[in-house]
């Protein structure tokens, strides 16, 4: 009850200082946000160092400096940005009880989380084309995917999410704040933050929507094609053994895509469907969907791919014998 009249009273502070929103993280819940912060300390940690371990065996291993894994690198460091781009606000909420995070600060987490959540669809759909080449083409895939080819479609992607989420920005930026600042997460979300405004937001609505169609349906979508066209080039091959292999070569790839688009649909069709759902409901899926990738996207790739657990073995032996 004491916790309830504090954020009331901090809404209503807020509400005639213009230069705050107020985070609730996680509601029914704030007697307990202590105890919550553990599991969460645990993921965030988890995510931070799979990713930063993922991408120091990239670098370090001269073998693994071929297009396959240098997409994956991608992936680790949009893994690492979108763990850091919540990190700050959500730990504060939780050991702190610190709700209040001010406009800039807001607008500027809500640009990096959607941008690096746009870059992990978009990095998921360039590893696809990167085994369809690798499984379709293979006498060719020295010549089409070049190092240097690589890193225009890591340009390519990083323009396509910057310049996907600029305009929403500077649109959801122009619009006043006047029905209440408080915000139903720990992070600030679009959807989460147009809320509050009291002005027409259709402008806001049809972009959005525009984003959605181009980015988050168009990239699975592509990817459902790769593997289609991947499954059909199998189903040619002569034996068992050599389907079985290719199978195999995707299969990281494809929990990876499932990992982040499975909890990607069910908050879709929670904020569709279950609107008058528990507020908790919402929060939890919003956050599965913001930490399942970053945390389960290192465990697949160092289970699964013999060449990162080869190198994360060898990482290991090494400063093992430094400590010695």
């Amino acid at each position: 009850m004491k916790l309830h009249s504090t954020i009331m009273s901090e809404v209503m502070n807020t509400t005639q200082d213009p230069f705050y929103f107020i985070l609730t993280g996680i509601p029914g819940f704030e007697a307990y946000h202590i105890w919550i912060s553990i599991p969460c300390c645990c993921l965030y940690t988890i995510s931070i160092m799979g990713n930063t371990t993922i991408l120091t065996v990239i670098r370090t291993e001269p073998s693994l400096l071929q297009p396959m894994y240098l997409f994956l690198s991608m992936l680790a460091l949009t893994d690492l940005g979108l763990t850091l781009s919540t990190l700050p606000t959500v730990m504060q909420l939780l050991w702190f009880n610190n709700q209040k995070i001010s406009f800039e600060g807001c607008f500027a987490q809500f640009f990096f989380l959607h941008a690096f959540s746009f870059m992990e669809s978009s990095v998921l759909l360039a590893m696809s084309f990167d085994r369809y080449v690798a499984i379709c083409r293979p006498l060719h895939y020295a010549t089409i995917l070049t190092n240097s080819v690589v890193g225009k479609m890591g340009l390519a992607i990083l323009c396509r999410c910057v310049l996907a989420v600029l305009p929403s920005l500077f649109l959801l930026k122009r619009l006043p704040f006047c029905r209440s600042h408080l915000l139903s997460h720990s992070y600030c979300l679009h959807q989460d933050m147009i809320r509050l405004v009291c002005a027409d937001i259709r402008i806001n609505n049809w972009y959005a929507f525009a984003v959605v169609l181009l980015i988050i349906v168009m990239d699975p979508l592509l990817i459902v094609l790769s593997y289609i066209l991947i499954l059909k080039s199998i189903l040619h091959t002569a034996s068992w053994a050599e389907r079985l292999q290719a199978l195999n070569n995707c299969l990281s790839h494809m929990l990876a895509v499932l990992v982040l688009y499975v909890p990607m649909v069910g908050v879709s069709i929670t904020h569709r469907f279950a609107k008058h759902a528990p507020p908790l409901v919402h929060v939890i899926m919003a956050n599965i969907y913001l930490l399942a990738p970053p945390v389960m996207n290192p465990i697949i790739y160092s289970v699964k791919t013999k060449q990162i657990r080869h190198g994360i073995f060898h990482l290991i032996s090494q400063r093992s014998r430094h400590l010695r």
